[in-house]
């Protein structure tokens, strides 16, 4: 992730500023300061309309917990993304999504396409990498397909890139480990998993939470230590033991392009355009 910082504990503050006043608070993508509006008192509510449970909801939302994860099939799927080979720093994660093709991968727009230069060149795709180790071989990325809005005035609600990824041994990347599904309008509460690569370790980090609403165009999950280099992380739910995989319903990426702070990340939400982006990568 490229943009982390201390934004994270001011917006708390403001939370809890707003909760005293019988204010909600809600932040805009790409803006840096929440816009505040009045809620009217409902029943069982003090006269500021907040009651104790809605009040410790707000200020006390459950964090996940984050480990190293662990080599299995689905967070085999995942990988880190180098430029030219797996020798230099890894910067940000990508996934395996299915497709027609066997080829794709998901991640963040602005890991691969920055607008003012354009397509980011000599990307490279390790899923499973560990310790310097690529099991499950090195993949270039051929094509990036990112949405208008982000190439244009980097839309923080388009923060999303699908990529073909070139064969290798003639084989496709989804013929050799599998694939994700894409799921799109999901709602904003899904119970799910993020698995990414920092940037300063050489093994993935994985945490199991439940995503909250933080604008009707991104979704938010509390997981701590996801810092540089897990921009593009996955967030798969509805994992099936039968074939060992899930769908993604989001990529840590989005308001603040993933978040200012390592326990707090966000991703636009897969809606309808990212469906239209999937079906233009595809096509």
């Amino acid at each position: 992730m490229t943009m982390r910082g201390a934004g994270a504990a001011a917006g708390v503050l403001v939370l809890v500023l707003a909760a005293a006043t019988g204010c909600t608070t809600a932040a805009r993508p790409g803006s840096v300061a929440p816009t505040v509006s009045s809620a009217p008192p409902s029943a069982g509510t003090s006269a500021h309309g907040w009651n104790r449970q809605r009040f410790k909801g707000a200020v006390g939302r459950h964090t996940g917990v984050t480990r190293t994860a662990k080599p299995t099939v689905l967070n085999g799927l995942v990988g880190a993304v180098f430029t030219r080979n797996a020798d230099g720093d890894h910067f940000c994660t990508a996934s395996v999504v299915d497709s027609a093709g066997l080829n794709l991968i998901v991640t963040a727009a602005h890991c691969v396409w920055d607008p003012k230069i354009g397509q980011r060149s000599d990307l490279v795709f390790v899923p499973g990498y560990r310790n310097g180790d690529t099991p499950s071989g090195v993949w270039p990325l051929v094509a990036v397909t990112v949405d208008d809005g982000w190439k244009d005035h980097a839309d923080p609600d388009m923060d999303v890139a699908f990529a073909v990824v070139q064969a290798q041994n003639g084989r496709q990347v989804q013929q050799v480990l599998g694939a994700n599904q894409l799921g799109v309008n999901r709602g904003y509460r899904v119970p799910v998993r993020v698995t990414g690569y920092p940037g300063s370790s050489d093994v993935p980090i994985t945490c199991a939470n439940t995503t909250s609403e933080q604008s009707a165009t991104q979704l938010r999950i509390d997981c701590p230590d996801y810092t540089g280099g897990t921009s593009g992380s996955p967030w798969v739910t509805d994992f099936d033991p039968t074939t060992r995989t899930g769908t993604v319903v989001g990529v840590i990426g989005g308001y603040q392009e993933g978040g200012n702070s390592p326990d707090t990340s966000y991703s636009s939400y897969f809606g309808d355009r990212v469906q239209a982006l999937y079906d233009r990568a595809t096509g």
